[in-house]
């Protein structure tokens, strides 16, 4: 049994049904540069090593390869593969992910908050056999297959919301607990009950024995950022590092540009007053159609 195997919760497998594709889903290796060459290579043999991919042999089919990005992270290499082709094939699995907007509204108010996040969250899902050839990817020094879930596939999140929602049923019934996706929060109104609830929900982790990261770990906090919100016991707020980055950004110059702008100020535009008026020109210029022409009522909007 490999480490990675220890961290599996209830082996949990991904079914993946695809749409009619073309026969070919097959892309070539992109040419690293130096550095992130031998980061990529670190990365694939820790992979390797704990069992989340294999080396693909040399008779075996290979009829989707899928090409990797070596990106840089909260200062270090991570492996990211491109896998929007395979997402344009893959029918959407409907499972519900909470609300973000009405999962606040039951912290509101709460004096005692905590987060964790599950560690390698995705990973810890098994890729079923039948569904292997479409998990590989291609590098400079070969073809690998992932035998666990790897971030970026479409329908992970929504699987991994149903397994995580059937490792913790009674809590998320009671209302003192928050899953989404995987990150854990839970709320209280006095200093016993949280450490209580703390207590029953750590118990859980290592019965399943899921691990968490401690990094993203939050303990009895009265103020303290959730599901991109700075979350305090009176009131909601905006997560100050997202509003800066937004500030720093310059005039949209295109559609997508615009409609990215209006995703971010969208999500929080209960904080906004007269949100609608004041976007509305900016939405007009998203209209199918209309020539891209920025004004001065547009640069107010934005």
């Amino acid at each position: 049994m490999s480490n990675w195997d220890q961290l599996l919760v209830m082996k949990s497998k991904l079914l993946l049904m695809l749409k009619p594709y073309p026969p070919l889903l097959r892309r070539p290796a992109y040419p690293p540069l130096p550095k992130p060459r031998e980061a990529l290579e670190i990365l694939i043999k820790e992979l390797l090593e704990l069992g989340v991919i294999r080396k693909v042999g040399h008779n075996e089919e290979a009829e989707i390869t899928t090409q990797v990005i070596v990106a840089w992270h909260n200062g270090k290499y991570r492996m990211v593969g491109d896998f929007r082709a395979l997402k344009s094939y893959t029918v959407p699995h409907r499972y519900p992910i909470p609300e973000i907007q009405i999962a606040l509204t039951q912290i509101f108010q709460e004096v005692y908050i905590s987060t964790m996040d599950a560690l390698k969250g995705f990973n810890k899902n098994v890729v079923t056999p039948r569904e292997r050839k479409y998990f590989r990817i291609i590098v400079h020094c070969g073809v690998y297959g992932y035998l666990r879930i790897p971030f970026g596939i479409k329908n992970a999140p929504s699987h991994f919301q149903r397994m995580m929602n059937k490792v913790f049923p009674e809590k998320l019934s009671e209302g003192w607990f928050i899953i989404y996706i995987d990150e854990i929060i839970v709320f209280s109104n006095n200093w016993e009950e949280h450490i209580y609830k703390l207590s029953r929900i750590w118990n859980k982790i290592q019965s399943v024995k899921m691990k968490i990261s401690l990094k993203k770990c939050h303990f009895v906090f009265k103020e303290l950022k959730a599901l991109g919100n700075v979350v305090p016991g009176s009131s909601l707020g905006i997560d100050k590092n997202k509003v800066t980055e937004v500030l720093l950004k310059t005039i949209p110059q295109n559609k997508k540009e615009i409609q990215s702008f209006l995703g971010f100020a969208g999500y929080y535009r209960q904080h906004i007053e007269d949100f609608a008026s004041m976007a509305r020109p900016l939405y007009k210029l998203c209209d199918r159609g209309r020539v891209f022409e920025i004004t001065v009522e547009r640069v107010k909007a934005s």
